[in-house]
């Protein structure tokens, strides 16, 4: 029997418990007043980041391969000699590095050459030939220190040019084959019967009846004609003739007479003229004066007689002009006359030559008559036709004739020095058309990159290429093509070195393009700081305080990697808000 201060006891607890369950089940249960307010937010809050000083650099990135580059095909253009038989290959294409005038490799144990050019080699290059292809070869000989004209035409000094080329190789020039030797005889011995057949037809056409005699008569009116066409070349040659010459002479003469005479009585008569006549007067010399006896002298004080007669002088003078004119006159007649004479044989000896000349044309014209109507001149005819197909026939086949370039016995590549990649046939194997694939020397990095990001390129940008290794070396946008089926933009990069490239040929790399960099370090924001408001210009909203902002005016430059260059009143450790909430 329990107590009253037991009853008690347990009355508390009782009370105890359920105040407690219901507190808990209090604490648990919220009405839907109470679970709104519970939910609210927080209290809105900025987020800023500081404004740095650093270098922007902007990039592109794309992912490609290292290789070489410029990967070429390389086929043969036609058969390797003069036969065509299989082409089998005797010695393959080798890897490594081709120079100008290398033997890629022997088919039927004839050399393949590869030389630079752009033009492809698409014919065999015969005697005759012109092109740019030829042209091209000329060149590629001369380089390699062979004397060939560059004319663009295969001469027989570019053929000679070719032979030294192939001996220096230890090769031998394509010289025409057997069958094509023999058809050249054949085309030449064609041609000296029938030079034979006409040489005798026209023999036979010579000696008839009906044309022997007129064959006479025009050698005579040659003959007549030659020696008329020498007699007035002579003539014309010839000023006077001798009897013409003489007369000349003698006119001539009397003229030089007459003008002696007359300059004699000229004197005679001067010397009357300035002469007085005086009387001298005798003086005796002193008798002590040494030398012969006494002289007389004329004295000063001498007188003077009376003057002299001249007209007789005179007269004489008269007749000497006379004279002298008269024989001037007969040598004008003579030389007028030899002249007139000169001109007359002139007329006549041309007169002799032109109707010799009528008697050959008429000479000629009876011979080439008689010779249409003999019978024998249709048999010349037909000698005559029968030469002229012969000769056409070996000139046409000499102009391709002699020493000989088979198409496949030459590659020419865009570049050279060039590396063999990979050859597609092996020794023994029988040549199709691919043999090989060549690349550049160099390395090259292709990749590709979307359109918009291919934009932003351009050949000369530097890049930096990274291997999986962690290699760095430094390169430059070489090229961009165009857009492919996927949308993707194909690049090449090429490094600036090749060092260490070598042993990583078709590894992935990473190249980094850079398309902007700042020249110096300058203040940076997060590009989503800037705002560009209505009017157009760009701003950042600046923490002053503890949820306060000023907006600050600023220009942009060069962005990257989400961050923008800005200047404006803005300096480092500035917070700029990128968000609010």
């Amino acid at each position: 029997m329990r107590t009253p201060r037991g009853k008690l006891l347990l009355v508390l607890a009782v009370i105890l418990v359920v105040a407690g369950t219901g507190w808990g089940v209090g604490t648990l249960l919220r009405s839907p007043a109470d679970e709104a307010a519970a939910r609210k937010p927080p209290e809105p809050s900025l987020v800023t980041v500081a404004v740095e000083r650093r270098e922007l650099v902007a990039t592109v990135v794309v992912s490609g391969t290292l290789e070489y580059g410029s990967p070429y095909p390389v086929s043969l253009a036609g058969v390797v000699g003069g036969s065509e038989t299989a082409q089998r290959a005797t010695r393959a294409p080798r890897r490594g590095t081709l120079a100008e005038g290398a033997v890629m490799m022997e088919v039927n144990g004839r050399p393949v050459f590869v030389f630079s050019g752009t033009v492809p080699m698409h014919r065999s290059i015969v005697f005759g030939a012109k092109g740019a292809d030829v042209r091209q070869l000329q060149k590629a000989l001369r380089r390699l220190g062979h004397r060939a004209p560059v004319t663009g035409v295969f001469d027989q000094a570019t053929a000679a040019a070719v032979s030294r080329f192939y001996a220096e190789k230890g090769y031998e020039a394509q010289q025409p084959t057997l069958e094509l030797r023999q058809r050249h005889d054949d085309l030449r011995r064609a041609v000296r019967t029938a030079q034979e057949v006409l040489a005798t037809e026209r023999k036979a056409l010579d000696q008839g009846k009906d044309v022997l005699p007129l064959k006479v008569r025009l050698a005579n009116a040659r003959q007549d004609l030659r020696e008329a066409e020498q007699a007035l070349r002579s003539a014309r040659a010839q000023d006077h003739t001798t009897e013409d010459e003489a007369e000349v002479e003698a006119a001539e003469s009397a003229v030089r007479a007459a003008e002696e005479k007359l300059l004699a009585a000229r004197q005679e008569l001067a010397q009357a003229t300035v002469t007085p006549t005086v009387t001298p007067t005798a003086t005796p010399a002193p008798a002590h004066t040494l030398g012969p006896g006494p002289t007389t002298e004329p004295t000063a004080g001498a007188t003077a007689g009376p003057p002299a007669d001249t007209r007789l002088l005179e007269l004489r003078v008269i007749n000497a002009r006379a004279d002298l004119a008269a024989a001037r006159s007969a040598l004008e007649r003579v030389l007028e006359e030899a002249e007139t004479a000169r001109a007359g044989r002139l007329t006549e000896l041309t007169k002799n030559v032109r109707v010799a000349r009528e008697a050959v044309v008429t000479a000629e014209q009876a011979l080439r008559q008689a010779r249409q109507l003999s019978p024998v001149k249709l048999k010349v005819a037909n000698a005559q036709s029968d030469l002229a197909a012969a000769r056409a026939l070996l000139a046409e086949f000499s102009r391709t004739y002699g020493t000989i370039v088979p198409p496949g016995e030459v590659v020419f590549l865009p570049r050279l020095p060039a590396r063999l990649h990979r050859s597609t046939v092996r020794a023994g194997e029988l040549v199709d058309t691919s043999i090989a694939t060549v690349t550049s020397s160099t390395f090259v990095v292709s990749g590709s990159v979307d359109v918009a990001e291919a934009e932003r390129l351009k050949p000369g940008l530097n890049a930096s290429i990274e291997t999986e290794a962690g290699k760095i070396v430094t390169g430059t946008v070489t090229s961009l093509g165009g857009r492919d089926a996927k949308g993707a933009v194909p690049v090449t990069i090429t490094p600036a070195s090749m060092k260490g490239l070598k042993k990583l040929a078709g590894a992935p790399v990473t190249v980094r393009v850079t398309i902007g960099a700042t020249d110096q370090e300058v203040l940076v924001v997060p590009a989503a700081a800037v705002v560009t408001a209505a009017d157009g210009k760009a701003r950042v909203q600046v923490e002053t305080a503890p949820d306060q902002t000023k907006e600050v005016e600023v220009r942009t430059g060069l962005s990257a990697d989400g961050a923008v260059e800005v200047t404006g009143d803005l300096k480092p450790g500035d917070m700029v808000v990128i968000n609010s909430a």
